[in-house]
């Protein structure tokens, strides 16, 4: 938005009149040092404490670095696709007193529950509103509890947004969808956490939310790249308790891994349990298969067919912990 000639002057004529309200002396002690409270709107006296103009306002008074903003927007809180009315909406306040901190007579009163009572049914007189309403405290749910991102919530509430304005949501649960969004956003971030982990931090059905998943992607077109395995070492390492040398060389060896084709179509997680267990036998770390499984929340036997997989890339590796305290001795 340009600013015209005309908005600039009356910007300089509103300062030039709010400054020679300042610039007069103290009719009490005759005192120019005379300073202006923006919160009251009142012009005080320094010496004397006398209030020379009160109710005076100074909107169209602005610092400089308010000026250099885009659009001239200074005031208000910032637009969120994650709140149902985007942030826009009006608060009235319970308490029974005017601007000025009067109380309000009875009929004053009578307007006030008027206008309260009918600000809060427009507010929920429509099911869009009541479903986003819902939605949305889901969503901030998994949001504390996975300390997610608002980058990540953002998206999370645009999606969700795309797919009531589809009404594919119809008939169909509200939490899932939450999840399933949840779980979009979060691979195109790169954040390791897997549909499983939001459905159950969510108390979603996971079968549920993995079908309101595939109908988000065939509805919206969404075309979510590969995961890459390598984000999840970090996490799993961190639970297991693993070194960070082990660490650093799992991901040397994961990169190996992708270079061959038996890959493709592989779980990332079971993978990456795969992996960091060889890692930890070649580095000669004491760590059973079982703590390995438990820290990437997966079975046992899905770790060893991962890592016979292994195996065929890395033979030297031996094959449990029982090889590796043989070797040493």
């Amino acid at each position: 938005m340009s600013t015209t000639p005309k908005t600039l002057q009356t910007d300089k004529t509103l300062q030039t009149n709010f400054l020679e309200k300042i610039r007069n002396d103290c009719p009490n002690c005759q005192n120019q040092q005379i300073i202006f409270d923006s919160n009251n709107g009142e012009m005080i006296c320094t010496t004397c404490g006398m209030i020379i103009e009160d109710r005076l306002d100074s909107s169209g008074i602005e610092s400089e670095p308010m000026k250099n903003l885009e659009n001239n927007l200074s005031v208000g809180m910032p637009l969120s696709l994650a709140h149902y009315d985007k942030g826009l909406s009006t608060t009235i306040s319970p308490s029974n007193v005017d601007a000025f901190g009067s109380q309000l007579n009875t009929n004053q009163l009578a307007k006030v529950r008027t206008i309260r009572h009918w600000n809060k049914i427009s507010s929920n007189n429509r099911s869009y509103h009541r479903n986003l309403k819902n939605a949305f405290g889901v969503l901030l749910r998994i949001k504390d509890k996975l300390s997610l991102s608002d980058t990540i919530i953002e998206k999370s509430a645009y999606y969700y947004r795309k797919v009531v304005e589809k009404r594919i949501t119809k008939g169909r649960s509200i939490k899932e969808f939450v999840v399933a969004c949840v779980y979009v956003a979060c691979r195109e971030m790169n954040v390791p956490r897997t549909l499983d982990e939001i459905a159950e931090i969510s108390n979603a059905d996971k079968v549920f939310a993995g079908k309101c998943y595939r109908l988000l992607l065939r509805n919206l077109k969404i075309r979510l790249q590969p995961i890459d395995s390598t984000t999840y070492l970090s996490k799993i390492a961190n639970k297991g308790s693993i070194s960070k040398k082990t660490l650093n060389r799992a991901i040397d060896m994961m990169s190996q891994i992708k270079e061959h084709p038996f890959s493709s179509g592989k779980d990332p997680t079971a993978l990456s349990i795969a992996v960091l267990y060889a890692a930890c036998l070649e580095q000669g770390e004491n760590i059973s298969q079982s703590q390995v499984a438990i820290a990437g929340e997966m079975s046992v036997v899905t770790l060893r067919k991962r890592f016979l997989d292994v195996k065929k890339i890395f033979p030297h590796i031996p094959n449990n912990t029982i090889e590796l305290r043989k070797q040493k001795t």
